[in-house]
């Protein structure tokens, strides 16, 4: 069983950026879109351009069809599909996504293709995980 943390920690008007632990350690940092109020019909999302929820999700490694790699896939995101943790720079490249990197610039991540292996790899061989997003 492998449980994952996600800690918002900076919610800015473009970008969240957050800490991600697994199983209560320090992994890396994190990427998002900007957190809105989103009501319980999806209203006042912004597809492409809204975090996920705060809450805590089920994850399977699955190959992304986008991607053509496996990687890790949020299940039942309210209002949401195809929720993965993935590479990626800039708020424009996560399109709701989690990106997994370093925060060393303002607003972005960086050394991201490292991380994305990173996590996989420690995840590759579980069927038990879990993400809690604070």
């Amino acid at each position: 069983m492998k449980r994952l943390e996600l800690r918002r920690i900076a919610m800015r008007e473009g970008y969240t950026i957050g800490r991600l632990s697994i199983d209560g350690r320090y992994f890396c940092d994190t990427l998002e879109d900007p957190v809105r109020d989103i009501g319980a019909d999806g209203s006042g999302k912004i597809p492409g351009n809204t975090a996920i929820p705060a809450g805590t999700y089920q994850v399977v490694m699955r190959r992304s069809t986008r991607f053509g790699r496996v990687l890790p896939l949020l299940l039942a995101v309210p209002n949401f599909s195809g929720i993965l943790i993935h590479r990626g720079n800039t708020a424009k490249d996560t399109r709701g996504c989690i990106l997994v990197g370093e925060n060393r610039v303002k607003g972005t991540v960086s050394d991201s293709s490292r991380w994305e292996v990173a996590i996989c790899r420690e995840l590759e061989n579980e069927t038990d995980i879990t993400i809690t997003i604070e």
